[in-house]
């Protein structure tokens, strides 16, 4: 499956779970407040011409969608094809999953839905995955290290977004081109104590590449001039497609 035939259906597909949405209100929660599913578009657009195609290497193979907020991309993979397993933690999932739980039981999905702390020493529940999706999630996490680690070792290819940044929040030192990532405060970026790691774009490189893994295309979104690591005009955000270099035979 070329990637391009497979955004063609993005478009309709996000429809209906808007639809889908507006027609079930939920009780005691609400979804999720972002587009998850605009992030078809994004990956469409970090995606180099050789790259393409490399939806037709995991035929058969699962794919993980961590930090999946309601679920959206996870169930659009599902009705694309897919054995899709979809990971987060509730005490940290925008409501707990509960969206997720119920968007399975309106889309009568098989979607499994695990609940997982990723700031603990976790494991996944299969032991071999073709792609994983990890969008937006890895500057939430406090050991980034780890879960790109692991992953390099259980999933062939990784669909990576995270926020980066080139300039201190003064806008006094540019460290673009200094493999280091800067921790926040708490409070420090929209009062979220879950936000930690923001790499600088030499860093982020640096942490996938010695976790295990290729990069084979990376696109740099938002302010990609004067980003810092937390106020919300300054937001940079790098979408990474990479390959496992642990799984060379899958």
């Amino acid at each position: 499956m070329n990637y391009k035939q497979l955004i063609n259906q993005g478009e309709s597909f996000s429809k209906k779970i808007r639809t889908l949405k507006e027609k079930n209100s939920p009780q005691g929660f609400t979804w999720y407040g972002y587009d998850i599913l605009a992030n078809l578009s994004h990956l469409n657009a970090t995606l180099s011409e050789n790259n393409l195609g490399f939806l037709n290497e995991i035929e058969g193979l699962p794919i993980a969608d961590i930090g999946a907020a309601d679920g959206d991309l996870g169930f659009f993979f599902e009705a694309m094809g897919f054995n899709v397993d979809i990971i987060d933690w509730p005490k940290t999932n925008w409501n707990g999953l509960q969206g997720a739980y119920y968007l399975k039981q309106l889309l009568d999905s098989s979607n499994g839905i695990y609940e997982i702390d990723l700031d603990s020493f976790f494991t996944l529940p299969k032991e071999q995955y073709g792609l994983t999706l990890l969008l937006g999630i890895l500057y939430h996490l406090k050991n980034p290290y780890y879960i790109l680690e692991h992953l390099a070792k259980r999933s062939k290819f990784c669909f990576l977004s995270t926020r980066v940044a080139q300039f201190t929040t003064d806008g006094s030192v540019d460290f673009s081109s200094i493999p280091i990532a800067y921790l926040l405060n708490p409070d420090e970026c929209n009062n979220d104590s879950t936000n930690y790691w923001i790499f600088s774009h030499l860093g982020l490189n640096r942490i996938i590449e010695r976790s295990g893994w290729e990069i084979l295309d990376i696109k740099y979104l938002g302010n990609t001039i004067h980003s810092n690591p937390s106020s919300p005009e300054n937001d940079e955000r790098a979408f990474v497609l990479m390959k496992s270099k642990y799984l060379t035979e899958l």
